[in-house]
């Protein structure tokens, strides 16, 4: 079957990508709506202008448009250009939780002609994270928006042990451990599919209590050896 991924460059996206992928679905290109603003209720803020080299680092065409306020709109140009010029019969998502934006996604691609799937869909969160390490994706918080999480957890790979924090962090103040609440925001510089590595050189900036965004300053693609 052919696919395309809802595409925002966070770890929920591109895992589902990849298990687009292992599944047999043939992806034919990565949506990516630009919202315009963080209040975004669908849609991936953070480091969304750094899809276009992951997109490159999978070699899978990229298709991005504007959502502005009009983030309905968007995804309907979305879908119905995944199926008129790619042929897809699908759309892959990595919602996690949130039934404001599976129920969107599902009810436009309906009326769109296509199918869905959420393979990330209620899956244990803490589960996921360490399974997100294990499977062999590398990626950085690019924002923390939640009482409790550390600012000094921006901009660096995460590791298992962080996951196991996070886990930790997440039962003590009451916050989503995989961040689907909004908590933070992560990109991904490495997985499974990426044939180079995205790097990245940024710095830390406290925008508000307990609210933190890791502006990224440099940004480029590295062959894996060389990474």
């Amino acid at each position: 079957m052919r696919v395309c991924c809802l595409f925002s460059g966070g770890k929920d996206s591109t895992y589902a990508c990849h298990w687009a992928f292992l599944k047999g679905f043939r992806v034919e290109c990565l949506l990516t709506a630009k919202p315009s603003s963080r209040d975004s209720m669908l849609f991936h803020y953070p480091a969304i202008s750094l899809t276009s080299m992951q997109a490159k680092a999978m070699n899978v065409e990229q298709v991005v448009v504007n959502a502005g306020g009009r983030e309905e709109e968007a995804l309907h140009k979305l879908f119905r250009l995944a199926a008129d010029r790619y042929g897809a019969e699908g759309i892959v998502s990595g919602a996690l939780l949130s039934d404001y934006q599976r129920l969107r996604f599902s009810i436009i691609a309906e009326e769109e002609g296509l199918k869905t799937y959420t393979p990330l869909w209620r899956k244990n969160q803490a589960e996921y994270m360490r399974s997100l390490i294990r499977e062999g994706f590398e990626f950085i918080v690019v924002s923390i928006s939640a009482m409790g999480l550390p600012p000094s957890i921006l901009g660096k790979p995460i590791t298992l042990r962080d996951v196991e924090d996070i886990i930790r962090l997440a039962e003590k103040y009451g916050f989503n451990p995989a961040f689907e609440g909004g908590e933070a925001e992560t990109l991904v510089l490495d997985a499974p599919l990426f044939r180079m590595k995205l790097m990245v050189e940024g710095v830390a900036e406290r925008e508000a209590p307990y609210v933190w965004r890791y502006r990224i300053m440099k940004a480029r693609l590295m062959p894996k050896h060389y990474a």
